[in-house]
C-alpha cells in the first residue's frame, strides 16, 4: 500500500510537471538504480516484467527523447541505455517527488520513528539480497 501511494504520488507530480507523453509504466522504470548504463535485460529482471514489455517501454521513452539505446563497449552484441538531457531532468524530477514522499511520511511518523523505519527496511534488503545470493 505504501509503495503504491509514493508511485501514484509519483506519477502525478511527473504529470504536473509537464511531462504527459509518459505512462505510470514509464515512471516505474525510473526507480533505483538508474536505467544509465544499464543492459535491457537487467532492467526487464529487476522490474520483473517480460524482455519484450521492457523493449516496448524503452522504445518509447527514446522515441520521445528520453534516452538512446547504444552498443554496449565490453559486449559488441548487447545494448546499453543512456539518458538524454531529457531524461536525466525526469530522472531527477522522480528522484525528487520520491525525496518527498519520504519527507512526508517523516512528518507523519516523527523522525525518530522514520529513522528505525528506514534502518530496518535496509537491514531486511540487506538480508534478502545476501539470501539471493546463497539461493536461499
Amino acid at each position: 500500500m505504501i509503495w503504491q501511494w509514493v508511485w501514484e504520488r509519483n506519477y502525478a507530480g511527473v504529470a504536473e510537471a509537464g511531462y504527459n507523453d509518459i505512462t505510470p509504466a514509464h515512471v516505474a522504470m525510473f526507480r533505483y538504480p538508474t536505467l544509465e548504463w544499464r543492459r535491457p535485460t537487467e532492467i526487464a529482471e529487476q522490474l520483473e516484467i517480460s524482455k519484450q514489455s521492457t523493449h516496448e517501454l524503452l522504445t518509447h521513452l527514446e522515441q520521445r527523447g528520453y534516452l538512446t539505446r547504444q552498443p554496449d563497449p565490453t559486449d559488441g552484441r548487447a545494448r546499453i541505455v543512456r539518458l538524454t538531457d531529457r531524461g536525466r531532468q525526469l530522472e531527477r524530477t522522480i528522484n525528487k517527488l520520491a525525496h518527498g514522499s519520504e519527507l512526508h511520511i517523516a512528518e507523519l511518523l516523527g523522525e525518530r520513528r522514520f529513522a528505525q523505519l528506514r534502518l530496518s527496511l535496509e537491514e531486511l534488503t540487506a538480508k534478502l539480497a545476501n539470501e539471493g545470493e546463497t539461493g536461499i
